[in-house]
């Protein structure tokens, strides 16, 4: 009896310790409810942007060179010493002028005698044509003099050829190259002077393609080319497209035409060449910043009203294809028109409530709400 007495009151006192913290606890929910309930819910401030439709086309890029339209590795076909030399890199020359002119004084020697040669036999001539008005000679006679006459004319051009062919002249409007070439220097047959950048109003830039892409490539279409990391992209127009496919590795090589201007790279220059393939798709871009990476992958912050006409952001997943500058295109998970938080939305979680930065730009009016950090 008195082990069920004690057992008794012991659940008694336990029931009311419990019935006490039950109402502790309760009490002490309802303070904290009371507390948040006169202080507002803290928002972060945001700038948002507008999800803005694009049509995008897949790109594929290659690595293509530049190169003039018109380039000549400048030789001189003859051996001689050199007595003249033009040859300042650098300077842009115009057609016909002379760079390297080698000594010519034997030829010039062998000219005179050949003129003398030729006056001879005109006269010789001449005077056989005149006796033969007589029968004073034969005919064969008069044959072998015009023989002779033609053989010396042949020999005077021969002579002006190959002092022509000594004077190394520009063949087009030009750039000139570095040279290592002085007077007094002898040149063997086909040494390489220096080289000759034509400087027309336009470049080439030549490239390979997957023949696939090559396949859907016609001329005119647009290519982008970029000289360097952070470069404007320069607009380029395919003029030709090779006949055949390299069997080794199945691309095609491409020849587009870029116009010259200040921010045209450099003959010989390597370039990044940006061609796109395919019709165009529906995308969506927003800026870079907008875009969030996680462990379930890219996501971004769309803004929403709740039930409180208070904006709230809520984390979207989407599918990321082109950067273009500093926007994304986004493929999947986002509409046009939606807003999404753009600068500040590091900071941000799923659900939190947001203001909208003064000067955020296309976007709609949001309920103000109290800021915090």
């Amino acid at each position: 009896m008195n082990r069920w007495i004690a057992s008794s009151a012991l659940f008694v006192a336990l029931t009311a310790i419990g019935s006490g913290l039950a109402a502790w606890k309760f009490s002490t929910f309802q303070q904290a409810q009371a507390a948040a309930a006169s202080h507002p819910e803290m928002a972060e401030t945001v700038r948002v942007a507008l999800a803005e439709a694009r049509a995008h086309r897949q790109a594929s890029t290659t690595i293509g060179t530049v190169l003039a339209t018109r380039s000549v590795t400048l030789r001189n076909e003859l051996a001689g010493t050199v007595r003249h030399v033009a040859l300042r890199p650098g300077e842009i020359v115009e057609a016909g002028t002379v760079l390297v002119a080698l000594d010519v004084s034997v030829e010039h020697a062998d000219l005179q005698a050949q003129r003398a040669q030729l006056a001879l036999a005109t006269a010789t001539l001449a005077r056989l044509q005149r006796l033969r008005e007589f029968n004073a000679t034969s005919e064969i006679e008069v044959d072998r003099a015009r023989a002779e006459r033609d053989v010396a004319q042949a020999q005077i051009a021969r002579t002006e050829a190959v002092i022509e062919r000594k004077t190394i002249r520009v063949p087009f409007r030009a750039r000139v190259g570095l040279a290592d070439v002085h007077p007094g220097q002898y040149l063997n047959e086909g040494t390489e002077l220096t080289t000759l950048q034509g400087v027309d109003d336009a470049l080439h830039v030549d490239f390979s393609v997957p023949q696939a892409v090559a396949a859907g490539l016609r001329k005119g279409d647009r290519v982008e080319v970029q000289a360097s990391a952070g470069a404007p992209p320069i607009t380029a127009r395919v003029t030709a497209v090779d006949a055949r496919v390299d069997p080794a590795t199945r691309a095609s090589l491409v020849r587009a035409r870029i116009d010259r201007g200040a921010q045209a790279p450099a003959p010989g220059s390597s370039v990044r060449v940006s061609v796109a393939v395919g019709a165009p798709q529906p995308a969506v871009a927003v800026p870079a910043s907008a875009l969030r990476k996680g462990p379930t992958g890219d996501h971004v912050f769309v803004l929403a009203e709740d039930k409180d006409r208070r904006t709230r952001v809520h984390l979207r997943a989407v599918q990321v294809g082109a950067t273009l500058g500093d926007e994304v295109l986004v493929v999947d998970g986002l509409a046009p028109g939606e807003q999404v938080a753009a600068s500040g939305s590091f900071k941000l979680r799923d659900a939190m409530l947001v203001a909208v930065a003064a000067g955020s730009g296309k976007t709609a009016q949001a309920r103000p709400a109290a800021t915090g950090s």
